[in-house]
């Protein structure tokens, strides 16, 4: 295929070269993207009288060809072709001929990229946040179920303090609603049209930028030429952002496998989201938790890959920037991909609600309960807080927990303790009187499942 630049060259371009300056294997998929653009500028182009009516309508009609033909599979791509951009044009001009080389007039395909990526990312953004709506809906379904599920509460993965499963839960709810938020700031931030930017420095034509990012659903066009040819911004923060939520689905994925481990059985995973091993026949494993986990690592690696190809670029544009497609669109596949297997797995866990409750008994978790009673009884916290720590002591010396000690015991350590301590420790007690706002007593999670579905609504609506 000729090149569309050959006229400034006397020498065909290097095989090898050729090979490794193509993009089309990975901006191919752009082609509705890049089509419709065109068919936008096109339309520009005709309004404006920049070329005729009729030349204008006939690029439009037969673009609209060329994107069902690839649809419908009767058009593939050539992947000798520099990149999809060069591959439509080149298929219009075959097929319509010099009339097909009136659509670039000012248009240059720095601009033409930037807007491909933009409309492109645009609708990665959008399906990956459809993802993540639905994630959230499931988790909000197994709160609902769990909110007098006793489990014990971890920090540096030592019991700390009672909690039920619910709060646990809603934890991970909050987390993927601000991936959300943080992919609609940047879907916000983007949606500015650089087609017109043209090379860099703008046109001498009379083209109509207002009209064109109208038309491809822009809330206007950027402001400055050179910034419109050579920002990336855009990647980075959703680079950024799929960083932020894959690490979310990672630590969520490191409590799935502690929890489905038979030290704690909290849960089990469905036969249908598990695997077993090659050689023990006892194995379950959480091998979508673990990829997903590994996986992490990855969209990290893009988002640096992003970050470090940007950082010495003069502008405008550089040839460096092709390398932002690769990374960009690695970091939505993976993210997409795991969001799509972790929510049915999520979906179709086994609760163990005894496990748990057992598992909250153990440890100590109502230590800070016993402390507070005796704040509550007008003691000082930290006097009360050092006699709890005697107390937890002397129960292990003695192999015992805190609901053994008989009253004397307790009244050994201090006189204002009374027949009421055993009901201010009780697990359940302990776990439901906590209804500080978030808390976890059935008040405050009830409260936090109505802020995540007021939220859900307010996007369905």
């Amino acid at each position: 295929m000729a090149k569309m630049w050959a006229g400034r060259f006397k020498k065909e371009l290097n095989k090898e070269v050729n090979d490794f300056n193509s993009s089309i294997s990975f901006d191919g998929v752009m082609f509705e993207s890049d089509i419709i653009g065109s068919i936008a500028h096109a339309t520009m182009l005709g309004k404006q009288g920049i070329i005729s009516l009729d030349d204008s309508k006939l690029i439009c009609k037969t673009l609209t060809e060329i994107l069902d033909d690839i649809k419908n599979e009767k058009l593939e791509l050539d992947l000798e072709a520099e990149d999809i951009h060069m591959f439509v044009e080149a298929e219009l001009t075959k097929r319509i001929g010099e009339v097909g080389k009136r659509l670039h007039t000012s248009r240059s395909r720095n601009d033409q990229v930037a807007l491909d990526i933009r409309m492109h990312l645009r609708k990665e953004a959008d399906e990956t946040m459809h993802l993540l709506l639905k994630l959230i809906e499931v988790i909000v379904k197994l709160a609902k179920n769990n909110k007098e599920t006793i489990m014990p509460g971890y920090t540096h993965l030592q019991r700390a303090q009672p909690i039920t499963f619910a709060n646990h839960l809603l934890a991970y709810a909050f987390m993927l609603k601000r991936d959300y938020d943080r992919f609609m700031d940047a879907f916000h931030r983007m949606n500015y049209s650089p087609l017109g930017s043209c090379a860099l420095a703008g046109t001498t034509y009379p083209i109509d930028r207002e009209t064109t990012a109208e038309m491809l659903g822009f809330y206007g066009p950027t402001e400055n030429s050179l910034d419109g040819v050579s920002d990336r911004d855009f990647c980075c923060e959703l680079a950024s952002t799929a960083s932020i939520s894959m690490m979310h689905l990672s630590r969520f994925s490191e409590e799935i496998i502690l929890w489905c481990s038979w030290e704690f059985k909290f849960i089990d995973l469905d036969d249908a989201y598990s695997t077993g091993s090659s050689i023990m026949p006892q194995k379950k494993n959480p091998d979508i938790c673990e990829l997903v986990r590994g996986k992490t690592g990855r969209v990290y690696g893009d988002l640096m890959t992003l970050l470090t190809m940007l950082k010495g670029l003069p502008l405008a544009y550089n040839k460096d920037m092709q390398e932002d497609k690769e990374a960009i669109f690695d970091a939505f596949k993976t993210l997409k991909q795991c969001l799509s297997i972790f929510t049915p797995m999520l979906d179709t866990i086994k609760v163990n609600k005894n496990n748990m409750r057992n598992a909250a008994a153990k440890g100590f978790i109502n230590a800070t309960d016993l402390a507070d009673y005796l704040v509550k009884n007008g003691m000082a916290f930290r006097d009360a807080y050092k006699i709890s720590g005697s107390i937890v002591s002397y129960c292990i010396e003695n192999n015992k927990v805190l609901e053994d000690l008989s009253l004397e015991e307790y009244k050994k350590y201090s006189e204002l303790f009374n027949e009421d301590v055993y009901d201010a420790i009780n697990l359940e007690k302990c776990t439901f009187k906590r209804n500080s706002y978030g808390a976890s007593a059935i008040e405050s999670v009830e409260k936090q499942i109505e802020i995540i579905e007021e939220f859900l609504n307010s996007i369905s609506e």
